[in-house]
């Protein structure tokens, strides 16, 4: 069965379209246990993770490489979770993270600015205006998150399979269109979209591991045959280092191979070939 994320503004109703669609598909509906699991693994306080969230990207650049250490673990967290198959997910970039998996809806919903400001002003009994700048400016820094972040705009519709507009829709309409194209064989689980997932859940495990002594890592992986190369294209890995992610890679469960794509220095300086003697 697929797999459906749904990216949403604030008090868009999303929330309430995917705990609908989740209802009545019997699927999991999950958002803030991802975070709990991130949390738990990036040794930070819960609240500081959800503030962060909400706040300029640059709150993580307060931590040891923790934009890189936030991304890798949310991906890692997300893509466990999927593996179960049956899974709505609502939350900041899921679309991002499930880009090239076939078995993936990728739902956004938007809503009328005036229709937010109304519920903005019920639930927290202030001003329109109040509402309103309120509402922009979590918009505003919403986008720039996944701009700062994933290098993704969350506006842009061609990252998504359909785009709902709740202005004239009911949540229950929203959520029979959503039922309804999930249906679909397209987005039926197959062995190769599950070869694809396991790929990238194991590439995810690996970089989660390696993130904090090498955070511009890209690890690919194929059929348990790993590939670790360095997004900087760094030429002076010193052996410790290059042994030290080597060493942890091959320990992570599912890994047959390691192929390491750097060059690492020898004692007298020299590089030497990576493929060699691997």
């Amino acid at each position: 069965m697929p797999v459906i994320t749904i990216s949403r503004g604030s008090y868009s109703r999303g929330k309430e379209v995917a705990e609908k669609v989740a209802a009545e598909l019997g699927y999991e509906c999950i958002s803030r246990d991802i975070l709990l699991e991130a949390s738990e693994e990036f040794n930070i306080p819960e609240i500081r993770l959800v503030r962060a969230l909400h706040d300029a990207p640059s709150v993580l650049e307060r931590f040891t490489h923790g934009r890189e250490r936030y991304v890798s673990y949310i991906r890692k967290a997300l893509l466990q979770h999927i593996r179960q198959d049956n899974v709505v997910y609502h939350g900041l970039a899921g679309h991002y993270f499930l880009l090239n998996i076939p078995n993936v809806l990728k739902i956004r919903i938007i809503s009328d600015m005036e229709e937010r400001v109304k519920e903005e002003v019920r639930r927290e009994n202030i001003t329109g205006e109040k509402a309103r700048y309120i509402l922009r400016k979590d918009d505003d820094e919403r986008r720039r998150w996944g701009l700062r972040l994933y290098g993704i705009d969350t506006w842009d519709s061609r990252l998504y399979d359909m785009v709902l507009n709740i202005k004239n829709l009911s949540v229950e309409d929203a959520a029979d269109l959503i039922c309804r194209a999930v249906r679909k064989p397209n987005f039926e689980t197959t062995p190769e979209s599950e070869k694809i997932l396991d790929d990238a859940l194991l590439s995810a495990k690996i970089h989660a591991a390696l993130v904090k002594i090498a955070p511009k890592s890209i690890v690919t992986a194929d059929d348990g045959v790993v590939s670790i190369s360095d997004s900087e294209g760094l030429s002076d890995i010193k052996n410790d280092a290059f042994n030290e992610i080597k060493r942890i890679a091959e320990n992570v469960d599912g890994v047959k191979e390691v192929i390491m794509n750097m060059h690492r220095k020898t004692d007298n300086h020299h590089s030497v070939n990576p493929f060699h003697n691997i």
